[in-house]
């Protein structure tokens, strides 16, 4: 077969096969859709004949990914132990482990090549199975290939955090590229085609070129779409129908589907239209498939999708999820209730809550045809799978529904189980009023039962919401009420979960022994399997540190409750701990981490609660100090999202970096309402954090009745003490506080704090502090910088000039960011910005500025 251009990638993947006699290599190819990937692998696997065991697996574009799909399809090759442990529904780890024994062999057995195709469809599942691998099949003689489409692979898709966890050191990037002008010339000279036009219609997309040059005897298409249909009116009247019928099955349409019509086949492969694929056939990519799909009229694709149930719900270990996408799809609501249950638990067994809660979702929409304790069963499960997501808000009309039907069973255990399940859902969807009032309302409920699990888990959701709240005593007392109850019980799950409410409310109080008893707990709870537990004690642990102002044990923190969280596919701690460590890389002065985490947090599906008061924070607080005019909006929606929760440690931060806001433009009256609105509740809850932050922001806004019980650094900077201020604030690994202290000292310390702020781009703070140092009398103030960019017409900074002039390179972000020493995020947000600063769409029309504008020049080394 002749490929065009892609020699190079060919080398490479028969260097890695060849090197991972050592140990595995992993070769991850990505390119837009139609790039040639599986043409590229394809001929690849044909060139390495019988010295390759190639298997294969496939990622599909389902209305709900298959959960473990490639895995499937590779157990279904091999027939061994994986096949017999994925029939019986085994847990993840063992799932992985028989994949890996597999593959591992004697030597002399030919090499596994392991194809994972259009892994930008994957489940969460299988990013979690991609992981674990690539942790551990460096150890193997194995070449394992992903691709995927690097052009459908946003910021925030959860594909770029797993291939960021492939060890580098036995991965290879394999980044395919459209072809040249020159390549499409000679090929549409070929065929008597307008080079120009080939190129302009295809962009040198592969697929493209091939579907325009094979337009024999006709214009050239204005659209692929109109071209692929053009082929299939020329096929006779059954053939057509067959490819209709298998333009509604995403991927490949399998034997059953094909079965008994082998004379059709043959003409739809003959004409082109169609391709050999396993054991079935396919488009011969995506593009034509959708293209035709999409064509069909409403009704009839409705009934191809039928047809398609009907034979695909006969075949034996069929998943469940394709099963749902097109009983969905014909509008066949028995069979989606009836699948959606099946595809819903199978997801939640395999960890792949995202996929699960689709399901259900899928499913609970026609949950009123079944008996009512059933109906109350698949409301809970779907509600369980949609708090696991993240989605609070789903989760939470779910339990509502699920509370009514127990109401009407009349069995008062499962009410109150639902209304403490209604107050944990409450309260990430930052409703304070009707957490607590569920909250109350469970307990009150259970209590007229015999002492059981339910009652147990109600204490400590009440003890939880104490805690929350920062009424450190209520929380213990409700804490040790619950663990008493459980212990009585044998309740090891309330144990814990009462244990982290305790451990957490001391920590928040200043008993340094419970970061070991967190610590420790997390251990029980995660060798338990109770993740969403372990999850929260590591949560707790690093937002506690953050709250006593503790950011150099707090970073650390972070990143191990983030990682913990985005293993286990917890999205709504995912989330909100992306806001967090947004907190706590502003402090630290890292500001384009900063913003890549909020923007990374912000861009999810869930909008509003707990999860994103952190994230608009962090950018509101970055915004302000750098005079941009989004900042008042951004902190308006923080107070908007913290109010409606009451909470301390959510009230009073965002009152401290409002007040910071007014006085930076000039409304001193306002930043001390501000100030006095969140030290009330500071005070109160006897927070000294929050009453030190809150009393120095009112004595910078020229109030002097201040409250003398705030932490000390506060208290330090509130009495002139600058230079005690900066070396506590370096103590704790907060260096843009310690840049405030040094702007309030001596006139070196002060150049050395608009000497950061610069750096950092804060402008409006730097403004304001050569403001005050004039004020004081100082002379020789520094003035600013002249901009690093005052020559450069588009206003990049020096790191923005530099990722601009890798892009003209032709470079990913991935790339970028390797070559920078950077985060894939970071780099995502310094290209944002010279978008933005450019005016342009695309990271072409970047480049494309760059030399217009004799911008582009090389990286710094």
């Amino acid at each position: 077969m002749e490929l065009w251009e892609r020699s190079g990638a060919l080398d490479l993947l028969g260097d890695l096969l060849r090197e991972s006699a050592r140990g595995g290599r992993v070769a991850v190819v990505a390119g837009e859709a139609g790039i040639g990937k599986s043409v590229l692998v394809t001929e690849f696997v044909r060139r390495c004949g019988p010295a390759a065991w190639a298997l294969w697996g496939g990622c599909d574009r389902l209305i709900t990914p298959r959960a473990l799909g490639p895995l499937h399809d590779i157990g279904r090759q091999t027939r061994g132990v994986l096949a017999k442990r994925l029939n019986a529904g085994a847990a993840q780890e063992e799932l992985f482990t028989a994949f890996l024994d597999e593959i591992s062999g004697p030597p002399q057995r030919a090499r596994p090549v392991v194809v994972v195709e259009d892994a930008h469809w994957a489940d969460e599942a299988t990013l979690d199975w991609l992981i674990w691998s690539g942790r551990r099949i460096g150890r193997i003689p194995v070449l394992l290939v992903v691709t995927y489409r690097d052009d459908e692979v946003g910021v925030e898709h959860p594909l770029r955090g797993a291939l960021a966890t492939l060890p580098g050191a036995i991965t290879r990037r394999v980044s395919l590229s459209p072809l040249s002008r020159e390549c499409v010339a000679n090929q549409a000279y070929r065929t008597g085609r307008d080079p120009e036009l080939v190129y302009r219609l295809s962009g040198g997309n592969p697929l493209l070129v091939t579907e325009l040059l094979k337009a024999e005897g006709r214009a050239v298409p204005a659209t692929v779409q109109d071209f692929v249909l053009d082929r299939l009116r020329l096929l006779p009247r059954p053939a057509r129908e067959l490819a209709h019928l298998v333009s509604v099955i995403p991927t490949r349409a399998d034997a059953a589907v094909v079965a008994g019509v082998p004379d059709l086949v043959d003409i739809c492969v003959d004409a082109g239209v169609l391709v050999p694929s396993g054991v079935g056939v396919s488009y011969r990519h995506e593009l034509l498939r959708s293209a035709v799909e999409d064509a069909l009229p409403p009704a009839r694709r409705a009934a191809l999708h039928r047809r398609v149930l009907g034979v695909l719900a006969g075949v034996p270990e069929v998943d469940p999820g394709r099963l749902v996408h097109h009983a969905t799809q014909a509008g066949d609501e028995a069979a989606v209730l009836r699948y959606g249950q099946v595809a819903g638990a199978g997801a939640a067994r395999q960890g792949a809550h995202r996929e699960a809660t689709a399901h259900y979702r899928s499913a609970a929409l026609y949950a009123d045809r079944l008996p009512a304790q059933q109906q109350a069963e698949l409301l809970e499960a779907y509600a369980f799978q949609a708090y696991l997501a993240g989605l609070a808000e789903e989760g939470l009309r779910a339990r509502w529904a699920a509370l009514a039907a127990r109401d009407n069973l009349r069995q008062p255990e499962q009410v109150g189980e639902n209304l403490r399940w209604i107050s944990r859902l409450a309260w990430w969807a930052g409703n304070a009023g009707q957490a607590w009032e569920a909250a109350a309302r469970a307990i009150t409920v259970l209590e007229t039962e015999l002492p059981g699990r339910q009652l147990a888990m109600a204490y400590s959701n009440r003890s939880q919401l104490h805690m929350l709240a920062g009424e450190r005593e209520a929380a213990v007392s409700w804490g040790e009420r619950a663990r008493t109850l459980a212990v009585r019980l044998g309740d090891v799950e309330t144990s814990v979960h009462a244990e982290i409410n305790v451990s957490t409310a001391r920590l928040t109080g200043g008993d340094e022994t419970a970061v070991a008893a967190l610590g420790e707990v997390h251990e029980r709870a995660s060798a338990l399997g109770l993740a969403d537990h372990a999850a929260r004690a590591l949560v707790n642990l690093a937002t506690s540190l953050v709250q006593l102002a503790e950011y150099e044990a707090a970073a650390p923190a972070v990143e191990h409750a983030l990682a913990y969280a985005t293993q286990q596919d917890l999205d709504g701690y995912v989330q909100y701990l992306l806001g967090v460590r947004a907190g706590v890389r502003l402090v630290r002065c890292d500001w384009a981490g900063a913003l890549a985490d909020a923007d990374a947090a912000l861009d999810r599906q869930v909008r509003a609660g707990v999860a994103v008061v952190p994230a608009l924070l962090a950018r509101g607080r970055i915004q302000a100090a750098r005079g941009e005019r989004e900042a008042r909006v951004t902190l308006d929606e923080a107070a908007r999202q913290a109010e409606r929760t009451g909470e301390v440690q959510r009230v009073c931060p965002v009152a401290a970096a409002r007040s910071e806001y007014f006085l930076l433009y000039g409304d001193a009256k306002r930043a001390a309402e501000e100030a006095r609105h969140g030290l009330d509740l500071a005070v109160r809850a006897n927070h000294s954090v929050y009453i030190g932050e809150l009393a120095y922001r009112l004595w910078r806004a020229g109030d002097t009745g201040l409250p003398g019980a705030g932490a000390r650094p506060y208290q330090m900077m509130i009495d002139e003490d600058w230079a005690g201020a900066a070396a506590e604030w370096a103590r704790r690994g907060a260096a843009y506080m310690r840049v405030e202290a040094l702007a309030g000292g001596d006139q070196g310390a002060a150049a050395e704090a608009l000497r950061v702020l610069d750096e950092l781009g804060a402008t409006r703070v730097a403004v304001r502090l050569r403001a005050e140092l004039r004020r004081r009398g100082f002379t020789h103030v520094p003035r600013g910088p002249r901009r690093t960019t005052a020559a450069n017409p588009g206003g990049l900074t020096l790191r923005q000039a530099e990722v601009l002039a890798l892009l003209a390179e032709g470079l990913s972000n991935a790339e970028i960011a390797g070559r920078l020493s950077l985060s894939v995020k970071t780099v995502d947000h310094h290209v944002s910005a010279v978008l933005d600063k450019l005016g342009v769409a695309n990271r072409g029309q970047a480049v494309a500025a760059a030399h217009r504008l004799n911008l582009v020049r090389k990286p710094a080394k």
